[in-house]
């Protein structure tokens, strides 16, 4: 059995999708639903069962002989989020519960990092594991330094020689786009928020920059299209051998512009782009470039291309937002 947690939410549900389509139907999805559509990005999978968060320990106990992996990409992934309590129990207690449950159960584990442990990228962006390289990032908001602080104590128990899973991997995601994210709200991609607005004839409305060495627009990111963060989890799936702390991102940081110029382009619209102040709220927590360094993924023997930022837009609006159904 696979058991994903956060199997319904939106790089979860992909990974369900790409699994199914392996023919891999026993795979255990562990979420919360609420009264949303969030329900849609499972509707058309085969899956063993859904299980509710909070009992996801007691489910693991009931089933330990049959669980091969734990996908741990459930959490609070709000970077706006302010009850800390409630980041801490589902994004730190419960990772370095599973740890420690597949450490002693003999399961592989895959949990979800994420860039936003940079902080504002003055330190870098290597995903050197080391405990003494993760002490010098300071994320930006309690998301990120949640997200962290994970990934510094799965640093100090391996450098302490303690008990591990017999395989680990900790996902820095960048900025994920694509399918099955209508759930997230203010929290989707650009992209998803852009399109219906310049189908309904609006125009693409983009911060100014608050830096003299950015353009208006001209704030960088790391845009990497859900269906490459999969193909890495199937890789990892597939090479039980590989562990580590892994950037998931292409590697080249695009504009905020690039993004709404792609966008335009799979509407077949002209480009029509205003610019507009961003919130004092955020200027001094924002990321104005994030790019991944990838050389420990393709070191490790990950060697597929990523998706360009055209083509991820492209397949994204076309096969998905603007169609009828738009879930995968």
């Amino acid at each position: 059995m696979i058991v994903v947690t956060g199997g319904a939410g939106f790089i979860g549900s992909n990974l369900v999708a790409a699994l199914a389509a392996r023919g891999i139907t026993n795979v255990a999805v562990i979420d919360r639903f609420r009264d949303g559509e969030k329900w849609q990005n499972l509707a058309k999978r085969e899956v063993a069962t859904l299980v509710p968060p909070e009992n996801t320990l007691a489910f693991l106990d009931q089933n330990a002989a049959e669980i091969d992996v734990v996908f741990h990409l459930g959490a609070v992934s709000a970077t706006t989020e302010r009850d800390v309590d409630k980041i801490v129990a589902n994004n730190v207690a419960l990772t370095l519960d599973l740890w420690k449950w597949c450490a002693w159960r003999g399961a592989r584990l895959i949990y979800a990092s994420s860039a936003a442990t940079y902080g504002d990228g003055s330190a870098g962006f290597d995903d050197d594991g080391s405990p003494e390289a993760l002490a010098n990032l300071r994320p930006l908001n309690a998301y990120g330094w949640s997200k962290h602080l994970v990934d510094r104590r799965v640093a100090r128990v391996l450098a302490e020689g303690d008990m591990a899973p017999p395989q680990w991997a900790g996902l820095k995601f960048f900025n994920v786009y694509g399918p099955n994210e209508q759930h997230k709200g203010d929290m989707m991609s650009v992209v998803a928020k852009l399109t219906p607005k310049l189908q309904a004839g609006e125009p693409a409305r983009l911060f100014k920059s608050h830096r003299p060495e950015f353009d208006d627009g001209g704030q960088l990111r790391d845009f990497i299209y859900v269906d490459d963060c999969v193909a890495v989890m199937l890789w990892l799936l597939d090479n039980p051998e590989v562990n580590g702390l892994f950037n998931v991102g292409t590697g080249q940081a695009r504009s905020f512009k690039d993004l709404a110029l792609a966008t335009f382009a799979a509407l077949g619209q002209p480009p029509r782009i205003e610019y507009f102040d961003m919130p004092e709220v955020l200027r001094g927590k924002y990321q104005y470039f994030t790019e991944a360094r990838t050389e420990r993924l393709r070191a490790a023997g990950f060697t597929q291309p990523f998706t360009t930022l055209e083509e991820g837009v492209r397949r994204y609006v076309q096969d998905f937002l603007t169609q009828p159904d738009p879930y995968r």
